[in-house]
């Protein structure tokens, strides 16, 4: 039995919207909102389990869909990665009431990453999908280890995202849309595409409530945005027939969540600081200091995704060597507005220490 689309989008979005709402209000009840640190711009009391409605919404809905519709070996293959998403989301929510050590968070990231390596699903591609993918030596012991840094590092790279009202949610469902339409086929929809809808729907349920309209009512913490993270990493790696997303693709649609982490890292290791240290100079801190308000840096961010998005789903339907084209128009892309953000904001910095010191930038 398959699935009607309309009925499916329907049902997942009433059940995070009322899942949602029910955390929002026992939230306040119990008096469990979001504590304040060097990375955090809002004030004011609002509740951040968020991300407990619609993890659970999407669970419960996983389920349905891969018990109804798959067969039953699919299914068994289906259970650690339940599992994982459990272990993901106890973790990120355990987090938000105490926060935990990063060792401890990792612990169960790594376990995580290890059921969904048990239950073989691994990068199977590299460049291209099909017999064009160049042949590197070694590639199916390699695939394991480069799987598991996937999957670890894209789990907490939403959580650097995570900053401004609807961004990490509104990011995070375009880019389950695009997983979505890149393993579509014609005809009924398989089992991926119809989770990564699932997702989407999720995620927009949750959005009811978070997006910056005048501003959020609930966040979706440290639970939502691993869980976030961990399925997004997933889903490319669960192609039909075992067949997942090339490794190149898959990053070019996770593009500003893996650069904005990468410029973390990177710059905390330069300044001799903890990499999972908080602090103001994430992109989206950067947008803000331009001037930006919430919603016209979710406007941004959200234009740069759906162009990447396009130019991945281009790449993918075009002969193997063709495809490279707007692989590479993705990266330039990407990389390219990183890098103007970077020096416009170092530019704006400068010109205000000009000003304060009294130097040619005044007056």
């Amino acid at each position: 039995m398959t699935f009607d689309f309309i009925p499916l989008v329907a049902g997942v979005f009433l059940s995070s919207l009322i899942m949602v709402a029910l955390v929002l209000k026992v939230s306040h009840r119990m008096a469990w909102y979001d504590h304040i640190n060097d990375r955090k711009i809002h004030t004011g009391n609002i509740p951040r389990l968020g991300g407990l409605g619609f993890a659970v919404a999407f669970i419960a809905w996983s389920l349905v869909i891969t018990l109804w519709i798959t067969e039953f070996n699919y299914g068994l293959r289906f259970l650690p990665l339940l599992f994982a998403f459990i272990l993901i989301l106890i973790s990120g929510i355990w987090d938000d009431f105490k926060p935990m050590a990063p060792r401890y968070k990792l612990v169960f990231q790594i376990g995580a990453a290890l059921c969904v390596l048990a239950s073989g699903h691994t990068f199977t591609w590299f460049c291209f999908a099909g017999s064009a993918d160049p042949h590197i030596p070694g590639w199916a012991l390699l695939r394991y280890p480069l799987s598991f840094l996937w999957i670890v590092g894209m789990t907490n790279a939403i959580n650097f995202i995570d900053g401004v009202d609807g961004l990490a949610g509104g990011v995070s469902l375009l880019a389950a849309l695009t997983f979505g339409a890149v393993f579509m086929f014609p005809g009924v929809p398989g089992t991926v595409p119809l989770l990564c809808i699932c997702l989407a729907a999720a995620i927009l349920g949750f959005l009811v409530f978070n997006a910056p309209f005048p501003h959020a009512k609930i966040f979706m913490g440290d639970g939502g945005a691993y869980f976030l993270g961990f399925t997004l990493a997933l889903l490319p790696l669960m192609g039909e027939d075992g067949q997942s997303l090339p490794v190149f693709h898959a990053a070019a649609v996770l593009m500003i969540p893996i650069l904005d982490t990468t410029a973390a890292v990177w710059r905390r290791l330069r300044d001799g600081r903890r990499i999972d240290s908080p602090d103001r100079s994430h992109t989206h801190h950067k947008l803000m200091n331009l001037g930006l308000s919430s919603r016209r840096i979710d406007a941004i961010l959200f234009t740069l995704q759906i162009i990447l998005g396009f130019l991945v789903y281009a790449a993918i339907r075009m002969p193997a060597y063709l495809s490279l084209i707007p692989l590479a128009l993705a990266y330039l892309a990407g990389i390219s507005f990183f890098t103007l953000i970077h020096f416009l904001n170092r530019h704006h910095n400068h010109a205000l220490t000009g000003k304060k010191s009294g130097g040619p930038e005044s007056g």
